[in-house]
C-alpha cells in the first residue's frame, strides 16, 4: 500500500471553458485519448442542467482502469453557493484519483473567472498548480449578438491563456481573421490563438503556468443549496425530470431507470428533430448503449462501453412542453409494460 502523505507536488490543473456547443467535451475526450499512459488524470465536469450527462459520456469511453477519473457538478455554475458543491466534489475527486493532472470543465453558461478564483484560494495553493486556461470559441458565432453581448462569452475569452478556434472545418474565409480581431479587443495581450477542428487539442497545450490574475466581480445567483437530482433515487414511475433556468437559457432533463430500454430507431428520429441550443444524452437501447451530442451543426452518435442509466439534457431559450411524451414514446413496449405493472 502506498502512503497517503506523499502529496508534495501540487497537481497541474487546467480550466477548459467555452460557450454552449463549442466542443469542450470533445476536446477533453481528445486530451484523455492522448494522455501519457502511465498518468492518472481527473476531470471535474460542471453542467448547467440538473441531470448531468457529460460524466456518463466520458466514462463510457475512458475508464478508471485507463487512469481516468470523472466527477460531475450539475445544476448551474459550480462556483455559486459559496463554491460548496465544487469544493466537495473537487476534494473527493482528488482524494480518490490522486491525479497527475486535473482538468476542470465549467458549464458553458458558468462564470470561469470565479471558478479560477476559487481554485486560487489559499487552501488550494499547496494542492493545485494552476496551468494554462484554454477557451474554445466557434468563430462563426461572432456575428451573433446572443454570443457577443453575453457577459459569460466575453469573460471566457478574457480569462484565456490560449483561445482555441474550434470547428475550423466549418469556417468561411474570413472567420479566422474575425476571431483574431475579436480576441485583440476582448482577450489578454499575451493570449495565444490556435485553430483546430473536432476539439483536437494536444496535451502539450496544457503545459505552462496561467498568466491570468483573477479578481471577484460576480454576484452569485441561485446560491441556495439544492438536492443533487443527478444522485436521487429514481421513483417507481421509472424516470425523474429536472429543470433549470438562468443566463438567458432554460434546461430540461430526465433520468431513466436502468431497466428502461429505448427503441433505437424511434429514439434517433426523436433526437434528430429536437430544436435546441444544446442536447446531450446517453441511452440504453435495444441494439446497444449510445451517447448523443446535438449542436446547431449536427447530431452525433457514438457507441459507449457502458452506462448506469439513460440520461438526457436539453438546453434552449424555450422548452417544448411535449418533449416528455415524445421521449416516452421511444421506449420499447416491454419497458412500458414493466412500468405499468409497477
Amino acid at each position: 500500500m502506498s502512503t497517503k502523505n506523499e502529496v508534495v507536488q501540487p497537481v497541474p490543473t487546467n480550466v477548459i471553458t467555452g460557450f454552449l456547443g463549442v466542443g469542450k467535451t470533445s476536446a477533453i475526450l481528445h486530451l484523455l485519448k492522448n494522455k501519457p499512459s502511465d498518468e492518472r488524470w481527473a476531470v471535474l465536469v460542471n453542467e448547467f442542467g440538473e441531470i448531468g450527462v457529460d460524466g456518463s459520456l466520458i466514462e463510457g469511453q475512458h475508464s478508471q482502469q485507463q487512469g481516468v477519473f470523472i466527477r460531475e457538478v450539475p445544476g448551474g455554475c459550480m462556483c455559486c453557493a459559496a463554491g460548496l458543491p465544487m469544493q466537495v466534489a473537487l476534494n473527493q475527486l482528488l482524494a480518490k484519483a490522486k491525479p497527475d493532472r486535473l482538468l476542470i470543465e465549467p458549464t458553458g453558461l458558468g462564470h470561469p473567472k470565479e471558478v479560477l478564483e476559487l481554485l486560487s484560494a489559499s487552501h488550494y495553493q499547496d494542492i493545485l498548480s494552476l496551468q494554462k486556461t484554454l477557451t474554445l470559441v466557434d468563430a462563426r458565432k461572432l456575428s451573433d449578438t446572443r454570443y457577443t453581448e453575453h457577459d459569460t462569452f466575453n469573460q471566457q475569452i478574457a480569462i484565456a491563456d490560449t483561445v482555441v478556434g474550434n470547428k475550423t472545418d466549418l469556417y468561411g474565409g474570413e472567420d479566422n481573421a474575425k476571431l483574431a480581431n475579436y480576441i485583440k479587443q476582448h482577450g489578454q495581450p499575451f493570449v495565444n490563438i490556435i485553430f483546430t477542428q473536432q476539439g483536437e487539442v494536444e496535451p502539450s497545450q496544457l503545459d505552462g503556468s496561467t498568466s491570468v490574475s483573477v479578481l471577484a466581480s460576480h454576484h452569485h445567483h441561485n446560491a441556495e443549496k439544492k438536492s443533487q437530482l443527478s444522485d436521487l433515487p429514481i421513483p417507481e414511475s421509472g424516470f425523474i425530470k429536472a429543470v433549470n433556468e438562468g443566463e438567458g437559457f432554460k434546461s430540461i432533463g430526465w433520468r431513466f431507470a436502468p431497466d428502461k430500454v429505448f427503441n433505437h430507431g424511434k429514439l434517433y428520429a426523436f433526437l434528430t428533430g429536437i430544436n435546441a441550443e444544446r442536447m446531450k444524452a446517453v441511452f440504453i437501447t435495444d441494439v446497444g448503449i449510445f451517447g448523443y451530442n446535438l449542436t446547431a451543426d449536427a447530431l452525433t452518435e457514438i457507441e459507449l462501453d457502458d452506462c448506469m442509466e439513460s440520461r438526457i439534457e436539453i438546453i434552449s431559450s424555450a422548452i417544448n412542453d411535449s418533449l416528455e411524451t415524445q421521449i416516452l414514446d421511444c421506449l420499447e413496449v416491454s419497458a412500458i409494460n414493466l412500468s405499468v405493472s409497477h
